[in-house]
């Protein structure tokens, strides 16, 4: 009786730890799992904190001036990352580039920078792009494609409708702080987008029109 007793009792105690030893485990499993799924959370957070978010605005084209050569306007809202505009193409351009005003000279751009959380402003009197060596000259109504490519994100295409040559829209409303902080950062960046001067200046039509008749726009690419 004493055997078979001593024995039953360490079955069952056997049994126990046995039990025990399983619900330990099915805890730190659990545990595993959570921090699992928070660790791939907080990766989450941080890889959407270094991406941009981009998306373009207010996009529009003046009926140019020339046959050959035309000025295109957006605005660039960036609402993740930094990023930098780095180059742009139009099937109904041989070439697209990136110019700058800076006074009342225009100088052609390698790439602009886009702030994060910021926004990029392309508008008469200030940035603009320069569709070149058109395969045709737009007019009002029609829509011109253009490819926007940056560093980081993947390419924007944008159908750019054509306005009236004297077409200029006001400046997008928002926080007057974050403007200025935009314009120091494009300043820095080698470009200006200064809004006041574009309703003085271009009220009878955009210099990126104008830009089409000087005879130095060749010499652009040497700077």
């Amino acid at each position: 009786m004493n055997h078979r007793t001593t024995r039953r009792r360490l079955l069952t105690g056997c049994a126990i730890a046995l039990t025990a030893g399983l619900a330990l485990t099915g805890c730190n499993d659990d545990k595993d799992d959570n921090g699992d799924k928070g660790t791939k959370s907080s990766e989450a957070s941080a890889d959407a904190a270094t991406k941009p978010e981009l998306k373009v605005s207010g996009a529009y084209v003046p009926v140019p001036a020339m046959d050959d050569m035309a000025g295109g306007f957006f605005t660039l809202t960036n609402k993740g990352a930094a990023d930098k505009l780095v180059s742009a193409s139009s099937p109904l351009a041989g070439s697209v580039t990136l110019h700058a005003t800076k006074g009342s000279t225009m100088k052609e751009q390698k790439s602009f920078a886009v702030p994060a959380n910021g926004r990029l402003v392309f508008a008469r009197g200030g940035n603009h792009i320069m569709l070149e060596k058109l395969k045709h000259k737009p007019k009002q109504g029609d829509k011109v494609e253009v490819t926007l490519r940056f560093e980081k994100s993947a390419p924007i295409t944008v159908e750019m409708p054509v306005k009236e040559a004297t077409y200029n829209p006001k400046p997008h409303s928002g926080d007057p702080k974050k403007h200025a902080e935009h314009d120091q950062h494009a300043m820095a960046d080698g470009s200006t987008a200064d809004g006041s001067k574009a309703g003085s200046s271009m009220a009878d039509g955009s210099k990126a029109d104008q830009h089409a008749s000087h005879s130095s726009h060749a010499s652009h690419s040497s700077h």
